[in-house]
């Protein structure tokens, strides 16, 4: 099926407009209309009620609409394979990615992304997110990926995907039974925090704040630098401590870490690429694109 008939009838379908969906695609109200009739001639079956006040969609519209949508994506995603393939991908990529994203993201995309792009060079420092904005600042990296939520001025951002901040505990000792906490209650519970500059840090204080709690008000044990020190450090001891939701796959799994409920507070942050303006394209581009495939298809 043409793919760029399907993409009028999608887009007349999402406006209910034929004069929107020519002005749109920069087309003729009259193709858009050939087309949509071609579509109807196929199919055997009336895709849109026309009236005086517009357009609407009928039950066989809504159905090829459905299936439509999905065709178009894949046609995306097709077209992006095989432009990925077909570029020799010659050229060095530096890195730069908060501590989180460069250790349970960034791996196992990288080494996809390698397989494919032949004499592609790729390099990645590590730090928290202050770092890697300081490094696209001075040119010590290319692109850069955070999950702090402030944005720094010149700097490009660009969203890459969602994650959650969630407590936890140990499965044994003082806090193994403990299913939830009161705002008051984390007030006294002895808690591993990430260090100042983190994202993680960052996101913790904005929203203990929007609850009139700061980090000095916390019983702050200690503060590391890296999240798989932290887990370690509770599974050894009788703390709490706040981490990233993609950073527990393996405890939730063997039992050594459980998630423990903040009665009214939730802690959704975002995880975003950022290079310097006007420099989202080539391999930049590329690897951003290909590494929003890979965490969708997860």
């Amino acid at each position: 099926m043409d793919e760029f008939r399907l993409r009028v009838f999608v887009t007349a379908a999402r406006t209910l407009s034929f004069s929107k969906c020519a002005a749109a695609l920069s087309i003729t109200q009259p193709a858009v209309s050939r087309h949509i009739g071609e579509l109807e001639g196929r199919f055997g079956v009336p895709l849109f009620v026309r009236g005086a006040s517009g357009v609407s969609l009928t039950k066989a519209g809504e159905l090829l609409l459905s299936h439509a949508e999905r065709l178009l994506s894949d046609y995306q995603r097709l077209e992006y394979d095989m432009d990925l393939l077909a570029q020799t991908g010659r050229g060095k990529l530096s890195i730069g990615a908060s501590t989180t994203i460069a250790m349970y993201l960034l791996p196992p995309v990288l080494a996809s992304f390698m397989e494919i792009s032949g004499g592609v060079e790729v390099s990645m420092l590590s730090g928290n997110s202050e770092n890697v904005e300081q490094w696209l600042r001075d040119g010590t990296v290319d692109i850069g990926f955070v999950e702090n939520a402030s944005r720094r001025p010149l700097l490009h951002y660009e969203h890459l995907m969602a994650d959650e901040l969630v407590l936890v505990s140990g499965t044994h000792g003082r806090y193994a039974s403990v299913d939830s906490v009161t705002v008051d209650e984390l007030r006294t519970i002895p808690l591993v925090l990430r260090e100042k500059g983190s994202g993680t840090r960052e996101i913790v204080e904005n929203a203990l704040g929007q609850h009139g709690l700061r980090v000095d008000d916390l019983n702050v044990v200690i503060e590391l630098s890296s999240t798989e020190a932290i887990k370690s450090y509770v599974r050894n001891s009788d703390t709490m401590a706040i981490v990233s939701v993609i950073a527990l796959h393996r405890e939730l799994a063997d039992g050594s870490l459980r998630i423990v409920d903040i009665d009214g507070i939730d802690m959704p942050r975002e995880f975003a690429t950022v290079v310097r303006p006007g420099e989202f394209s080539g391999l930049n581009a590329r690897f951003h694109h290909f590494l929003l495939r890979q965490t969708s298809s997860r």
